[in-house]
This record gives C-alpha cells, sequence and structure tokens, in this order.
C-alpha cells in the first residue's frame, strides 16, 4: 500500500515563501508523475504544478513564483513558492501515478497566506 504524507503547509505573509514536501511509503516502485493540486474553500480542485520523468506543468497563477522539484530516489516531490498572494490560500494535496494520471494523493496541507 502507498502512502502520500504532506509536510511544510502553514501561515505565510502576502509576499513569503513557504516550501511543501511529500514523501511516499510502502510498496514503491519509481512513480511516473507526481504533482501537487489545491482545493480553497468553494472551489474545485485545481493543478498547481506536476512533474513527471521528463517534463514540468505548472498553472498559469503559480507560474514564475512556484518551482516543483523531485528526488527519485527518495520518492519525494516538492513544491517551492514563494511571492505568495492571499490568493494561494487553500489545502494543498500531494499526488502520484506510475502512468500519466494521478492515483495515489496524501491528506492534505493548510496553506494559509495573509495579506
Amino acid at each position: 500500500q502507498v502512502q502520500l504524507v504532506e509536510s511544510g503547509g502553514g501561515l505565510a505573509q502576502a509576499g513569503g515563501s513557504l516550501r511543501l514536501s511529500c514523501a511516499a511509503s510502502g510498496r514503491i516502485v519509481s512513480f511516473n508523475a507526481m504533482g501537487w493540486y489545491r482545493q480553497a474553500p468553494g472551489k474545485q480542485r485545481e493543478l498547481v504544478a506536476r512533474i513527471t520523468r521528463g517534463t514540468t506543468t505548472y498553472a498559469d497563477s503559480v507560474k514564475g513564483r512556484f518551482t516543483i522539484s523531485r528526488d527519485n530516489a527518495e520518492n519525494t516531490v516538492y513544491l517551492q513558492m514563494n511571492s505568495l498572494k492571499p490568493e494561494d490560500t487553500a489545502v494543498y494535496y500531494c499526488g502520484a501515478g506510475y502512468g500519466q494520471t494521478l492515483g495515489y494523493w496524501g491528506q492534505g496541507t493548510q496553506v494559509t497566506v495573509s495579506s
């Protein structure tokens, strides 16, 4: 069984930074795709960033501010979030998958950005 555990969320001021981490454990083989989604109150879950073995994809709203990276040896994915805005406030979920679809999900970590 695969488990994904996020960490690094919390409270930040606008313009500040946070770094999220997501570590996979359990029956692990190398994931092809890992990524971050977020869900704000009253809104649908949306893609923030995803990374496969060859490419990275970002939502337009975070391009230039957020950076996704991964450590394949540790099955860990990171999200460096800079120049945070109040509209970045959401629960951030880590996902992973062996193909293109993210089929495994973490419990989420709250990110709150104050103005």
